[in-house]
């Protein structure tokens, strides 16, 4: 509901509330809760005289006005306010870097440690700011910022003629997508251009518009100078002098026959940088629709913004009609043809792009002179880019009983007890916390993925100051290595095997000194080749454990039955690829480690196990366990890559906090986070599945292979959940599953949201479009006649209870219309060749509980103090998922008292040893046990006094108890069902308590042109049992649905065939933004569900819902297929996850890609990223 609220720019125009509704779907008359948009006429009026003022003691005074100069270490910081002092400034002071809003400059200061001897800020020269009319073209002065030069652009639009503004109505639209609000409110129009980055996003409108710079100088004075080929000398490399700047820009104003238009493609459509961006201008005669000129610019074609020269002059003077077109994709095929491994990469896609984009240009003016007859124009066919709709949603669940007592909270959408402290920054993370004399950490990396250190020189990271040692290999004493296999070395001693190891740290005063002293560390190393892909690890034989089996034969014999393949009429055979996933939680890894007496250690750390961080710590460092003491507040985010990784940061802080005998403090940058610590399994899956005239599946043989990266970590358990959901909501008559680990030179891939279930439903499904599409059937027929019923077997031998995949099934497909709208969709795609809607409805299961016995057990202690308030102590980490008040709820509704009067402190090892990880989604069911079991206790000590004076209250029971000596505390204690599958031999077992299942519907709409797609609305119902929280479970499947959209849609990892990883940070890997959420989105709660195996009936809900978001994938290959067929292409094709929007247009083979010439032979030709 967030994206709704009444205060959002984004919201439809109405404030949040609440509504009663009676929702069909829920039988005997079950009242539903429908979270809707409420009229903002029944709001007061705004009134901005009653906002709280600004601190005046905050408010700068004259700053605008002040022209002064300052240093700071060792930059001189300057700022003129007069036009002549800055040029004066650049006079003397050539090199100095200009900065206004340090979004560029800032980069190179933070990772390539640059010097800067002086720095010129001319943010208050005025003169800069100027902007006004000329006779041909717009003057805007090059201080104004993007967002001022925007807001100039649409006034100027809405007052010109407007054929005179199609230049500026361009800028506007593409500011909308260029970076964020906040940037553009202080980056400039001269930053923009100076950068002369080749993928910027205006510099191709200027060039193709030919526009002017004005250029000035003390020395030489105020010159224009074109922005055109001659601007940009190469990479980063302009004209400019180095004692010049950019006063203004100078925009063209367009003539009655000048047509103009830009486009840009990213990976995702809001805040990010382009792939390609294209920009267009030609002077067409009214009369004859010759090309009297023609300027065709583009950005990520070339090292700099180019002009396709070459085919612009051959353009000149030809008719403007189908001809030119094909002769127009043809000229500049050849012109802009890329190397197959040309820097940035994707060749093939950036070429189909400048081509569609001329294609797109070529349709708009087309159909703005009305030319009838060219042959791809229709009355109602969409052209341009949308901008995005205002969003919607709803979210349904069931109340709770009327009967319920009004202090009792379970099953109440109570808000998450932390979520004001969040949203307000006042919530206390890791890094928050501040101790005396602490020394920080900060790790040398490996540069290479695969290789041999010889010898590292510290010699000139130790001469600067505040730099007080190091640590590496040496310092590990016991000789320990890290990891539940004791395979991870805490620093590479000899040999190393991926890009971005630990190989040592350096310590000192502060931070950014580490970091910048880490930089100075020289490394001696011998480089080998490495392992990067599965397919490479395979023909190395290279795994990291043996390989598992499940043999769903074997729950009814005693041996494997084989069956004949060849009996079968109707087989499917194939292989699908899917990517792998960074966790991109808010708050990178952090620990701090404080030393006390006795050789006792405090470990405060941001991760999901501090039990195992504990063990680590103190098997590495020859500890005992009592001497350590982990713990954590709450972490910023985890979705399970904090679950094992821990240790990486706190054994070598422990390590430092002996051997310099004071507090460490170790946090990880972005850029250093992705390097290090792994990501979601990547996977390739094949299968050949036999299916009957009916598509009822028969027999499954199915191999999950997985990049496990370096070392085993979760692999094996990601691995066994894997093979455990690869039949997600279907039944198989036989079922063979095998999967294989394949150990590369990557950092270690570990657990994440769905622990590998993802991964193996995701193969299943795309089974389902396989038999389909190859034998003329429905895919949701196909689906329903293969759904478990209630008490069926699956191939890894567990029984399904209240298996509710149908009733799942059958109300998302009502809640969304999907019929109807399927229906729609089809006449939509009928009349529209270059845009496709796809719809699809995707169901799933997700088993709950840990792979491993012993991990199945959680802790508790509740302690009630004289004055009745309770304290409240588990083993579970509040991660954001609202752990803590589903707990609090479970406690209060126990003890039989308000909510407010229970609180959690935080999560340590001296109140619950041993505790397991919050992972597997069992948090709420295992730790609510425990309290449960706690709180159970504490009742009957209290019965006898509640029976003496029944009229009393909580408080007058607790006080009586303390009075007779009676324990006011408790520890508790909760296990939840586990039966082991032997994954060596393949014989099932009951492995989970309870499945809990889902169904999504998505529709999208795909531009088949560039590969971009919205997506138009998404309806989730979930079966949650009776939930504890709707407000928080709602939350939660809205959460998982995103994230799972972004593993499914657009997050890509790049690594390159050398193993260096390339997405390390915000800039080159894209998480979905607020514009990539559905326009409407649709949550519901099956109601009159229960869970005799959950806590109070309820079922779990962190991990379920994420898979769901591959509906969008699938519908997404909907729309792809349809333009396929529309293009005479039918049959079956492989569509590898993620679907970016590289993936999508290269499947959307047309004329266009027809001029797109193919790669060379593998092996011929070295890629820039390849698919691990």
């Amino acid at each position: 509901m967030g994206e709704n609220c009444c205060k959002n720019k984004k919201s439809n125009g109405a404030s949040c509330g609440g509504s009663e509704d009676v929702t069909p779907g829920y039988t005997g008359g079950e009242r539903k809760r429908k979270i809707q948009l409420s009229d903002l006429s029944d709001c007061k009026p705004y009134d901005p005289t009653q906002e709280l003022i600004f601190p005046p003691e905050l408010k700068l005074h004259g700053y605008e006005t002040m022209s002064f100069a300052y240093d700071h270490h060792h930059t001189k910081w300057y700022q003129p306010v007069e036009y002549d002092d800055l040029l004066s400034l650049k006079r003397e002071l050539p090199h100095a870097r200009l900065i206004s809003g340090n979004s560029e400059l800032a980069i190179e200061l933070k990772f390539r440690f640059i010097d800067l001897p002086a720095v010129i800020n001319p943010r208050q020269v005025r003169k800069l700011h100027e902007r006004h009319l000329e006779e041909n073209g717009v003057y805007m002065g090059t201080g104004m910022s993007l967002t001022d030069m925007d807001n100039y652009a649409v006034q100027l639009v809405k007052e010109l003629p407007k054929d005179q503004t199609g230049v500026l109505k361009h800028v506007h639209e593409m500011l909308h997508w260029f970076a964020g609000i906040h940037v553009r409110n202080v980056a400039s129009v001269a930053g923009n251009i100076a950068t002369a980055s080749p993928i910027s996003d205006l510099n191709p409108i200027w060039m193709a518009s030919n526009a002017q710079v004005v250029l000035d100088s003390e020395a030489r004075g105020e010159k224009k100078v074109h922005i055109d080929e001659k601007f940009f000398l190469g990479y980063r490399k302009t004209v400019i002098q180095p004692d010049e700047i950019i006063k203004a820009v100078i925009v063209p104003l367009l003539t009655k026959n000048e047509h103009f238009a830009a486009y840009k493609q990213a990976q995702r459509r809001e805040d990010d940088i382009a792939i390609v961006t294209g920009a267009f201008l030609v002077d067409l005669d009214p009369e004859s629709s010759i090309v009297k000129s023609i300027r065709i610019s583009y950005g990520g074609m070339a090292p700099t913004t180019k002009l396709a020269l070459s085919t612009m002059e051959k353009l000149k003077g030809l008719k403007w009609s189908q001809e030119f077109l094909d002769k127009a994709l043809g000229l500049l095929s050849d012109e802009l043809k890329l190397p197959a491994g040309v820097p940035g990469g994707m060749s093939q896609y950036r070429l189909s792009l400048a081509l569609s984009f001329f294609f797109k240009f070529f349709l708009e003016v087309s159909k703005k002179l009305n030319l009838t007859e060219i042959q791809y124009l229709e009355e109602d066919m969409k052209i341009g880019q949308d901008v995005p709709e205002t969003l919607y949603a709803t979210q349904l669940y069931q109340e709770v009983n009327a009967n319920q007592p009004a202090h009792d909270p379970l099953g109440r959408p109570i808000k998450h007890v932390s979520g004001d402290k969040h949203t307000t920054g006042e919530a206390v993370y890791c890094d928050d916390i501040n101790v005396a004399d602490c020394q920080h950490i900060a790790f040398v990396l490996s540069p290479i993925a695969h290789g041999t250190l010889n010898s590292i020189d510290y010699t000139a990271a130790l001469e600067l100051d505040g730099v007080i040692g190091y640590l590496d290999a040496s310092d590990v004493t016991t000789g320990a290595q890290m990891g539940h296999h004791s395979d991870t070395p805490v620093f590479v001693k000899d040999k190393i095997t991926f890009h971005g190891q630990p190989i040592a740290a350096i310590v000192a005063t502060d931070h950014e000194l580490a970091r910048k002293a880490a930089s100075l560390v020289k490394l001696d190393y011998s480089q080998e080749k490495p392992i990067v892909t599965i397919k490479q690890a395979l023909a190395a034989e290279s795994f990291v454990f043996k390989h598992f089996v499940i043999h769903s034969s074997l729950n009814d014999n005693e041996t494997v039955v084989k069956n004949d393949w060849s009996k079968y009429d109707r087989v499917v055979e194939g292989e699908i690829d899917m990517g792998g996933q960074e966790h991109f939680y808010l708050e990178t890894q952090q620990c701090l480690v404080i030393p006390h007496e006795d050789d006792e250690l405090e470990i405060i750390i941001s991760n999901q196990c501090i039990n195992d961080v504990q063990i680590e710590v103190a098997k590495c460092l020859g500890m005992a366990q009592h001497k350590i003491q982990t713990k954590v507040k709450r972490i910023g985010g985890g979705f399970g890559g904090k679950e094992s990784t821990g240790a990486i940061l706190a054994v070598p802080a422990s390590l430092a906090a002996k051997k310099f005998g004071k507090p460490m403090k170790i946090k990880f940058e972005r850029f250093d986070d992705m390097a290090i610590t792994g990501t979601r399994h990547p996977f390739t899956l094949q299968y050949k599945l036999a299916v009957d005239e009916n598509g009822k599946f028969i027999d499954l043989d199915y191999t999950a292979l997985s990049n496990s990266g370096h070392t085993i970590d979760l692999s094996m358990g990601v691995m066994q959940r894997a093979m455990v959901h690869a039949d997600n909501v279907y039944k198989f008559a036989n079922a063979d599953i095998t999967g294989k680990m394949c150990k590369t030179n990557l950092a270690s891939n570990t657990a994440f949201r769905g622990f590998g279930g993802p991964q193996g439903m995701f193969g299943t499904e795309i089974m389902v479009k396989h038999v389909a599409e190859q034998f003329g059937l429905d895919h949701d027929e196909i689906r329903v006649k293969n759904f478990y019923q209630e008490g069926d077997c699956t191939p890894f031998g567990m029984h399904l209870n209240q298996c509710n995949v149908a009733r799942t099934w059958e109300e998302c497909r009502a809640n969304s219309d999907y019929d109807k709208r399927l229906e729609q969709i089809r006449k939509f795609n009928e009349n529209n060749k270059f845009r496709k809607r796809g719809i699809y409805l995707t169901p799933t299961r997700f088993g709950i509980g840990f792979g491993l016995k012993q991990l199945n057990q959680a802790g508790a202690l509740v302690l009630v103090y004289t004055d009745g308030s309770v304290l409240v102590s588990h083993g579970g980490m509040e991660m954001g998922q609202g752990l803590h008040t589903k707990i609090l709820q479970i406690a209060a509704r126990c003890l039989e008292i308000p909510i407010e009067r229970v609180h959690i402190h935080d999560t340590s090892t001296d109140k619950v040893p041993n505790a397991s990880a919050t992972a597997a989604s069992v948090g709420s069911d295992m730790n609510g046990l425990a309290v449960q079991d706690a709180c159970r206790q504490i009742m009957e000590r209290l019965a006898p006094f509640k029976k003496l004076n029944p009229d009393g209250k909580w408080d007058d029971w607790v006080k009586a108890a303390y009075v007779e000596r009676v324990s006011l505390s408790a520890s508790g204690f909760g296990i939840i069902h586990h039966e082991p599958v032997d994954f060596f031999n393949g014989k099932g077992a009951e492995l989970f308590g309870y499945s809990v299942y889902g169904t999504a519907c998505c529709e999208v709409e795909v531009d088949c042109l560039t590969g971009d797609h919205h997506l138009l609305r998404t309806d989730i119902v979930m079966d949650v049992g009776e939930s504890l929280n709707p407000a928080i479970d709602i939350g939660q499947i809205e959460g998982a649905f995103i994230q799972g959209y972004g593993l499914f849609t657009m997050e890509e990892i790049k690594i390159r065939p050398d193993g260096i990883r390339l997405t390390r940070g915000p800039g080159n890997y894209k998480i979905p933004s607020a514009d990539d959420a559905p326009r409407h989105f649709n949550v519901s709660l099956l109601g009159n569900s229960s869970n005799k195996m959950g806590i109070f009936s309820s079922k779990a809900i962190g991990e379920p819902p994420l898979f769901l978001g591959s509906c969008a994938f699938f519908a997404i290959r909907e729309a792809v297929r349809a333009y396929r067929i529309q293009n005479g292409n039918s049959d079956y094709f492989a569509f590898h996850s993620p679907s970016t929007p590289e993936r999508i247009r290269m499947a959307c083979e047309d004329f266009v890609t027809s001029h797109v010439p193919p790669l060379p032979e593998e092996g011929s030709y070295t890629p820039w990223t390849t698919s691990v």
